[in-house]
């Protein structure tokens, strides 16, 4: 057997969950899940997605219900190759710079939609442009192989709540909800993957898994920067996002009575992202210590001080989103 069933009651509905293991008959099960218009949450090396036939209309619309995520907001479409993705979007020499040296891996592309795709129109939260990516995960790669299409899949948790990087974190948020969970073990970047924009001036609109500062040395350039208030281009620029049960106070150089520590380099903590001071593993670390402190029952959880540089500037990005006035 390659799956399990796991029975879950989500309001008044209830729901078998799929376990499926990461072995061939597990990745025929989730393809056939999602030519079924079902969705099945992959981890990918940022966090585990959530996954839809990105074809299939009532498959999209079945990711929003499940996640509640505003129908504002766009998708990315996950894709086999640099090939694949050129069937989707008008590719540019940018893009081929980019994509050949960090595809596969956490870096998604906006760019101009081409007409006539195929593509469902909620994906891209009718917008002229495409967000999509190769992602650099095994199973994640078999998965796409064996399905053989393109597959929308944003974060696999409650829209708005702390992103999954394990399959246990999944089930957590969305058992009941959704059809499958492939389980490949854990992510190894821990954080979404940056999202740059190439429709026009190439633009930094969401920090992430791949530093900044390596691809603007590989473009020569600086990026642009979107700004909090402009018009959403890509997903995770909602201002309250990655957000934990308990409120987060930020730069915390002390403790208070009601606080628990996620603490950052040789500082006494509950949690501690990384004692040495290594934004990788802090990176890593992130959403899963979040995770870790809700369900101990902090009633605020205190973060330490994060470096703005590197994966720093991602860490901080997802820290100022979870800390923000919820909605």
């Amino acid at each position: 057997m390659s799956y399990q069933r796991e029975r879950s009651v989500t309001g008044k509905s209830v729901l078998e969950t799929e376990n499926l293991l990461a072995d061939q008959a597990g990745y025929a099960r989730a393809s056939t899940i999602l030519h079924d218009g079902g969705l099945v949450a992959f981890p990918t090396e940022t966090v585990y997605g959530l996954g839809g036939d990105a074809r299939n209309d009532m498959s999209v619309a079945r990711i929003f219900e499940a996640k509640g995520r505003p129908r504002f907001n766009p998708l990315i479409v996950h894709v086999d190759s640099v090939e694949t993705a050129q069937l989707y979007v008008e590719w540019s020499d940018t893009a081929d710079r980019l994509a050949s040296i960090f595809w596969p891996g956490p870096l998604t592309l906006v760019l101009p939609l081409k007409p006539n795709t195929g593509l469902s129109a909620l994906v891209t939260a009718d917008l002229p442009t495409l967000a999509v990516r190769v992602p650099e995960h095994p199973v994640a790669n078999a998965l796409l192989a064996e399905f053989g299409g393109p597959v929308a899949a944003p974060s696999a948790n409650p829209s708005g709540k702390i992103s999954p990087t394990k399959a246990s974190h999944v089930a957590r948020g969305l058992s009941g909800r959704i059809d499958a969970i492939l389980d490949g073990g854990d992510c190894g970047v821990g954080l979404e993957s940056t999202i740059v924009g190439l429709a026009g001036q190439p633009t930094l609109l969401r920090p992430g898994g791949l530093p900044t500062e390596a691809i603007e040395a590989a473009l020569g350039t600086t990026l642009d920067v979107f700004k909090s208030g402009d018009p959403l281009t890509a997903p995770g620029q909602m201002t309250s996002h990655y957000a934990p049960g308990a409120p987060v106070r930020l730069n915390a150089t002390d403790l208070r009575d009601n606080e628990m520590l996620l603490g950052f380099g040789p500082v006494e903590a509950t949690m501690n992202l990384s004692p040495s001071g290594d934004l990788v593993e802090a990176a890593s670390n992130l959403f899963h210590h979040l995770h870790m402190m809700d369900s101990l029952g902090a009633e605020v959880i205190a973060i330490s001080p994060i470096p703005d540089h590197g994966l720093g500037r991602a860490i901080n990005d997802r820290l100022l989103r979870a800390a923000a006035p919820r909605p």
